[in-house]
């Protein structure tokens, strides 16, 4: 047994049986009373772990005069992969934040997500060195505009907005109303309800120019409407008119593709001879051509036919390239 182990198996018998003899600990952890001595001291100036000897029942327990020790818990000795993970995950977020973007408000969580992270045998750089989560694709936002979109966010304001438009590069203004902040594929996003469109729409934080916060109430949409309106499609430019779209793995691919989830709605099925048949729904074709692109000829678009034109119209293009 690994010494954090025995210290997660000493914390979890005092907790059940609240006093517990040394033999018993010694039967336990299967160690031998210098080892139990040392994890011990260890536990007490490591952790602050209040355990004492009652020598009256001869036994260890917890100390009654402490507050709370009795839900004295080992501080992020024991994640699981998805919570250790979620630590790295937020922890990158953070610092992707950083510095300038609520730096003063972030700086002690990530501080806390650190104490986390080292209070095993491990310190946090070296977790850190040897559990990566890497962010290919993040673009740089201003500091200046997060933070603004974040108070309007919170406060319920309206914002108007200066926002490239990336098909053509026109510069828009626009006066919204923000409803969510998401990230999504390492970049951040607004949701957020266009007054001169009166519709929701959702507008790339990064291609922001300016936002100010206006001396107006922000209207205030339904969760249940967000919801309706934003997972709709896939991606994450959504919307409430959508379009199935019937896709075609071959079965090199198939047994990928068919652990993955691409809509909350989706229809996947492996056919008999190995390939998979997946459909699902989608508002908005730029983001999901895109995405079949990089499938090359391992997938086929079988509908509708305006999506099928489009991702053939890109590989031909392509194709066109390479024999210059």
């Amino acid at each position: 047994m690994e010494r954090t182990e025995r210290f997660y198996k000493i914390q979890q018998l005092l907790q059940n049986r609240r006093l517990v003899t040394k033999q018993e600990f010694l039967d336990e952890l299967e160690v031998s009373p210098a080892t139990f001595k040392r994890d011990l001291e260890y536990l007490r100036d490591r952790f602050q772990a209040p355990i004492i000897y009652d020598a009256d029942q001869e036994a260890y327990r917890f100390d009654d005069k402490v507050a709370d020790s009795a839900l004295w818990q080992l501080p992020g000795l024991w994640f699981s992969a998805d919570e250790l993970v979620a630590l790295l995950t937020m922890d990158r977020l953070l610092a992707e934040l950083e510095p300038g973007v609520l730096s003063e408000v972030i700086g002690p969580f990530r501080k806390r997500i650190k104490a986390l992270l080292a209070s095993g045998e491990l310190s946090a750089d070296e977790v850190t060195n040897r559990i990566r989560v890497l962010a290919m694709g993040a673009r740089a936002i201003e500091p200046a505009n997060f933070r603004t979109l974040s108070t309007a966010l919170l406060s319920r304001r309206r914002l108007k907005i200066r926002h490239n438009r990336r098909q053509d590069g026109e510069v828009l203004e626009r006066e919204i109303s923000p409803q969510r902040l998401v990230h999504y594929r390492d970049n951040w996003y607004v949701d957020a309800f266009c007054h001169k469109r009166q519709a929701l729409r959702t507008f790339a934080v990064d291609a922001i120019e300016q936002a100010t916060v206006l001396d107006k109430d922000a209207k205030d949409v339904s969760e249940e409407s967000l919801d309706r309106h934003f997972a709709s499609g896939y991606g994450i430019f959504a919307g409430a008119d959508t379009q199935e779209a019937v896709l075609l793995f071959n079965a090199t691919r198939a047994r990928w593709v068919s652990r993955e989830t691409w809509h909350p709605k989706q229809d996947g099925r492996l056919q008999l001879d190995g390939t998979y048949l997946l459909k699902f729904p989608y508002a908005r074709e730029p983001e999901l051509v895109m995405d079949l692109l990089k499938y090359g000829a391992d997938v086929e678009v079988l509908a509708p036919e305006s999506l099928r034109t489009a991702v053939a119209g890109q590989h031909a293009q392509a194709a066109a390239l390479y024999r210059k």
